[in-house]
């Protein structure tokens, strides 16, 4: 069903250790299983450089890695005084290379955990400045916190919008998204029985608005639980897809493809 499609994966962690032991052959791997586009979005100041030295070291004709800088919502206390100032200054060095700003966001739950929610607007502010300044879309991390996000989203007004990752939200709230410019990220989520909400706002939104991922080594999918999640799982998030989705698979393929290029123009 799938040999003659290919596929991106918008939000891969392959900078972390999880995948430094056997990185090539995971890599050869995706190539043979047509996955020729991999988006890896970082956590802080600590992944910057090896994202962006992964992404050299690794892309090939048949596989492009491509970088992001951010600062996640999970690692603020890694942050220092001159944090955004080295991070504004990679982006403006890796400009020609870098697809995006992120991960950033806000996360209701940690704010619950830490108190940290001015600290966390403040940042994700921070970097949707960026995002402006340097015209690219941005990869939101959301959880428990649609309505801080979304308002933000609105006063910053991206010309290149970009992803909302691993999006579980309702219908109405992923409309909100589409409406602001953002596409949707879709992934593990889906294959999971009790995830009837988000199975049905997928259903029912535009093919146009929504883009793949895994979020690997994170988020596994229904019945891996426990494991760490691989590119190459991506496969079976597209299967999925395609089950619950009224298109056929080769036209559902070919849309994510055109809607990943106009996101992030990879």
């Amino acid at each position: 069903m799938t040999k003659s499609l290919n596929f991106t994966d918008s939000h891969c962690h392959l900078d972390f250790d999880a995948f430094s032991e056997d990185l090539p052959k995971l890599l050869l791997a995706c190539q043979k299983a047509n996955i020729d586009k991999i988006v890896i979005p970082t956590i802080g100041p600590k992944n910057w450089k090896k994202c962006l030295s992964l992404s050299k070291e690794y892309s090939s004709k048949a596989l492009t890695l491509y970088p992001c800088l951010g600062i996640h919502p999970w690692f603020l206390k890694d942050l220092t005084l001159d944090s955004f100032q080295t991070l504004r200054q990679l982006v403006l060095t890796h400009l020609a290379e870098i697809v995006a700003i992120g991960e950033a966001g806000i996360d209701g739950v940690i704010d619950k955990e830490q108190n940290n929610l001015a600290l966390q607007i403040d940042v994700f502010q921070q970097q949707l400045a960026l995002a402006k300044e340097f015209n690219l879309p941005i990869i939101v991390h959301h959880r428990r916190s649609h309505q801080h996000i979304v308002p933000l989203l609105k006063k910053f007004s991206l010309p290149k919008g970009g992803i909302i990752h691993a999006f579980s939200g309702s219908y109405q709230q992923a409309c909100q998204y589409i409406d602001l410019g953002f596409k949707l990220g879709i992934g593990g989520t889906i294959t999971y029985p009790r995830a009837e909400k988000t199975i049905k706002a997928i259903k029912r939104l535009p093919l146009e608005s929504l883009v793949l991922e895994t979020d690997a080594p994170a988020m596994p999918l229904y019945g891996f639980q426990g494991q760490d999640n691989s590119p190459l799982q991506l496969i079976n998030i597209f299967n999925t897809l395609a089950s619950i989705r009224a298109e056929s698979a080769a036209e559902i393929a070919s849309v994510l493809e055109e809607n990943i290029q106009s996101v992030l123009a990879l």
